[in-house]
């Protein structure tokens, strides 16, 4: 059984064990929200120079959509006010900013009908995060920057969080991604071509998954290791959000987090992490104990697009 709860009162370290075991959670836009998605929104109007940009998919060409779209993103990826406000937000929900470390936060962009449904636009088939090389004690934060309906939203398949997928993450190496997949994205228009771990078996899906709608600037929080899609966009309108992954030093330390059903990837995602209070990375000898395989010959182990400023 899997529990969803709302603006709940538990420890953060409750919290987090009761993530590992499956259960979701649910907040209410705070102020530090809301101020993350106000400044979200202001630069996503800014590049569509006045134009609704939920709507501008119907005026212009899908080239003409992404040339807008694919230096928005590393825009607010890699501005330092986007930090800053995220670090607040994981105050206000009472993580430990001492223990805490997150990642650089991902704007996502669903356009509604199919219009653009890879790079960029990619709709996400079912996955679990670790397939990409997570660790077990990943927490993952989505938010919507405009209001949302259940036809453009997030997808979970609970049944999954405890049942093993045959999939294609023993062909994963999150370096080679580092180095060619997330610098390509733009690239891809019309069709994904990019290797990204999916399920090598049927998925049941129809009417088991469990569809969450906060409010604007409201919270999901959920495990990495939860199979989880993008829910095809029926909205009429280009859906905007964000995501952003944190973990708990002492949980990586003592190898704490939800149960390895079925992934067998190689390197891992902790080197992107920074701790709230001064930005540091975790040390390379807690790193090293998840890091599975050699960085591959051109591998790149922490992604820095050219264009993004130096810390």
């Amino acid at each position: 059984m899997i529990t969803v709860y709302h603006d709940s009162d538990l420890s953060e370290e409750e919290r987090r064990a009761r993530i590992y075991d499956g259960h979701l959670f649910v907040f209410t836009p705070s102020n530090a929200a809301r101020a993350l998605c106000d400044f979200t929104e202001e630069l996503i109007e800014d590049a569509f120079g006045g134009q609704d940009p939920r709507k501008a998919q119907y005026d212009m060409s899908v080239e003409d959509f992404v040339a807008i779209v694919a230096p928005l993103q590393p825009r607010f990826i890699h501005h330092p006010k986007t930090k800053e406000l995220i670090v607040d937000l994981l105050n206000e929900v009472a993580c430990d900013p001492e223990k805490t470390y997150f990642d650089v936060p991902r704007m996502r962009v669903s356009t509604s009908s199919g219009y653009l449904t890879s790079g960029v636009g990619y709709q996400l088939h079912p996955h679990r995060d670790n397939w990409y090389s997570a660790p077990p004690s990943q927490l993952n934060w989505w938010l919507p920057i405009y209001p949302i309906g259940s036809d453009s939203t997030v997808a979970f398949h609970p049944r999954y969080f405890r049942q093993g997928v045959k999939n294609g993450s023993r062909g994963f190496n999150y370096y080679e991604w580092n180095s060619e997949g997330r610098k390509n994205a733009a690239s891809q228009i019309h069709e994904d071509t990019r290797n990204q771990p999916k399920a090598e078996e049927e998925l049941e899906l129809a009417d088991q998954d469990v569809r969450l709608v906060p409010k604007r600037a409201g919270i999901m929080l959920f495990s990495g290791a939860h199979l989880h899609s993008t829910v095809p966009n029926t909205s009429g309108l280009t859906r905007f959000s964000i995501d952003f992954r944190t973990v708990n030093y002492d949980d990586v330390v003592a190898h704490r987090g939800a149960p390895n059903q079925d992934w067998e990837f190689t390197g891992t995602t902790l080197r992107d992490l920074m701790r709230c209070t001064d930005l540091a990375h975790l040390p390379e000898e807690i790193i090293e104990a998840y890091d599975k395989g050699s960085k591959p010959e051109g591998g790149t182990l922490i992604y820095r697009p050219a264009d993004a400023p130096v810390r």
